[in-house]
């Protein structure tokens, strides 16, 4: 039975799109180009990413600013209106809920949480849970889930300054152009579609993230595949998501962070700023991270021609377990295969050789430090 299929999908199956599963919806895998290709381009031009599939929750009310107090693991309280926060939202055992962009739409009042798509039913329960649990719903602050009504699509690259520029009134163009990483405009429009616009991504490059209503996602791609033709501009699926992402050492839920990992285990400490904040992890973050966290997430550049995937074991080189590989691929930017791998801290410092488990075979490979790839650095 398919999944789920956003409002995108047509468009996509005529671009040639190859569809995979992913957290009960159908995706793109990739295009007529290819994952490489679709990643190059990113990394040299443009891509255009279809992610309507990620959920959008909305926190409201008089007591909204509180609630995110309470709920955020990332400090929140200087936000104010066009400002968008990356966050951990944490259970009180310090493990980790779900990672979230947070878009400050009116301070104290409104936010808007955008969610990964497998979690989006989960995260809104937890959260009306905690709200309820510590009185802050009745001091006015609720959940509404807002996934149906949002389309997102993601404009990556280099190029995406000016192929976005192309679609913005005159007046426009200037004001976008100098959105600084983690701001955004609301109720702009590109070609003519009402959307918001955030410097935000998940690619590890510049880029925009453009949120709108489903009905006008089409209008919204067209133009924006249409603009940066001459560009480089390629449509691109998840493989090209997951390949930029692990370059650039972003955690993917599910992988590198679950309800057993804290943020400090997955190289998230510079999120964390729950000290002299009523937060709902904070006790439990303070605590650990006063202790030193028990494991560590270390980067890995398998021999060639290995490709480390997840769940494999890494050992040392006498044999002794060190921990387990959480994403692992081949990393089009640096041509050889590179993985992200939890271990136990302190054992497998930056210049040390592990050995990884792959189909039973024992590969030797060499702790580097994060990220594989920045840009400006690449």
């Amino acid at each position: 039975m398919p999944g789920r299929r956003t409002s995108l999908y047509e468009r996509q199956r005529a671009l040639g799109a190859s569809f995979a599963p992913f957290a009960g919806w159908e995706l793109p895998l990739q295009y007529a180009a290819g994952i490489l290709a679709e990643h190059r381009a990113v990394r040299c031009a443009a891509g255009l990413f279809d992610v309507s599939h990620m959920g959008a929750l909305a926190l409201r009310g008089p007591a909204a600013g509180e609630a995110m107090d309470w709920l955020c693991v990332n400090d929140p309280r200087g936000l104010d209106a066009g400002m968008a926060l990356y966050t951990p939202l944490c259970r009180r055992d310090a493990g980790t809920q779900d990672d979230a962009v947070a878009y400050c739409l009116e301070p104290g009042r409104s936010y808007l949480f955008i969610v990964n798509a497998a979690n989006v039913e989960a995260d809104a329960a937890w959260m009306r849970s905690e709200l309820d649990e510590t009185g802050i719903a009745a001091r006015g602050a609720e959940i509404v889930d807002e996934s149906a009504r949002t389309a997102l699509v993601a404009l990556q690259g280099p190029a995406a300054v000016d192929i976005l520029g192309a679609l913005l009134p005159a007046g426009e163009r200037e004001p976008v152009a100098a959105l600084r990483p983690f701001t955004f405009r609301a109720g702009g429009a590109a070609a003519g579609v009402s959307c918001l616009l955030a410097r935000t991504g998940y690619t590890g490059e510049d880029g925009f993230e453009l949120a709108c209503a489903p009905q006008d996602a089409g209008r919204l791609w067209d133009a924006l595949l249409a603009a940066g033709q001459e560009r480089g501009l390629l449509p691109c699926g998840l493989g090209a998501r997951d390949t930029l992402r692990l370059e650039a050492a972003l955690p993917l839920y599910g992988h590198e962070l679950d309800l057993e990992t804290s943020p400090l285990e997955a190289r998230l400490g510079r999120f964390v700023r729950v000290q002299g904040r009523h937060c709902c992890a904070g006790d439990a973050l303070v605590r650990q991270a006063a202790a030193g966290p028990e494991r560590a997430l270390v980067g890995l550049l398998p021999q060639p021609p290995a490709i480390a995937r997840a769940g494999a074991v890494v050992r040392t080189p006498a044999g002794e377990p060190l921990g387990v590989v959480t994403s692992g691929t081949y990393a089009p930017t640096l041509g050889r295969a590179v993985a992200l791998a939890r271990c136990r801290r302190g054992q497998a410092p930056i210049g040390s050789v592990v050995v990884v488990d792959v189909r039973g075979r024992a590969v030797r490979a060499d702790v580097v430090r994060l990220p594989f790839y920045a840009r400006g650095k690449g």
